[in-house]
């Protein structure tokens, strides 16, 4: 998720800040249900947070490919997400003291690479993907949202200017991607959270496409690359209130 937008276009795109906002949002109330609350329906909101991050991705990549002479690699974007990665493992851990997979920036930073390839044809970054595709393969029980997790900021790129069916191929991966056990086995039973968070991993993508063609009538805040530290920022704050709820 590329926080800021290329330096050498004309201006910001107000619903790309809003879309990157809303998912923030999405994936500070899922990780609200690590509090201490008893609060599992938000896992719904929460399963909008991957795809529309996946989304500005795509966003970005296609902005700076359509802006380039020269496609390349774009190390400064990949640099930060890599970084971020490592800087929020731990605070993650802390966190989410049972988790058995990475934080989603190694799989954001993956899917980056994957997409990557495919806009920027060149050989450095054809290898980069290919090894990306080999590395999620082999590691997907550590990766958040798992192999098909990889693939979403492709699949978010090549339906980006397409119509809004079109939404359905990068659903089907994002319901793949958090095809838990546990949720198709409640949804089996009418579980109505289960229900709901397939329902929402379908829609998520189509909203998230709808959304970037909205032109907002109202200030967005610019998420500029700052905005980075929100995600290992927001696991310490929660930490430290669920350490105050159990006094």
């Amino acid at each position: 998720m590329d926080l800021s937008n290329p330096p050498f276009l004309p201006g910001r795109d107000k619903a790309l800040d809003l879309l990157k906002w809303l998912a923030m949002l999405s994936m500070l109330l899922d990780h609200l249900r690590y509090v201490g609350w008893t609060a599992n329906f938000l896992y719904v909101p929460g399963r909008l947070a991957f795809p529309w991050f996946c989304l500005a991705i795509a966003v970005n990549l296609a902005r700076r490919s359509a802006a380039l002479v020269t496609p390349r690699v774009q190390w400064r974007y990949l640099g930060w997400l890599l970084v971020f990665a490592g800087l929020s493992e731990i605070p993650y851990r802390l966190f989410m003291t049972d988790i058995t997979t990475l934080n989603v920036m190694p799989t954001l930073f993956l899917g980056l690479l994957v997409a990557q390839g495919w806009r920027h044809r060149n050989a450095t970054t054809r290898v980069m993907a290919m090894v990306a595709v080999l590395l999620a393969l082999l590691f997907q029980q550590q990766l958040m949202f798992g192999f098909w997790g990889v693939l979403l900021p492709l699949a978010c790129l090549l339906v980006l200017s397409r119509p809004l069916w079109y939404a359905v191929f990068p659903a089907a991966l994002c319901l793949a991607g958090n095809a838990w056990p546990q949720m198709f086995a409640a949804m089996a039973w009418g579980d109505p959270v289960s229900i709901a968070a397939v329902i929402v991993c379908l829609i998520a993508p189509a909203l998230g496409m709808a959304l970037l063609r909205f032109k907002p009538g109202f200030k967005v805040w610019p998420m500029r690359r700052w905005a980075y530290g929100i995600y290992p920022g927001h696991f310490l704050l929660l930490l430290g209130l669920r350490e105050l709820l159990a006094l």
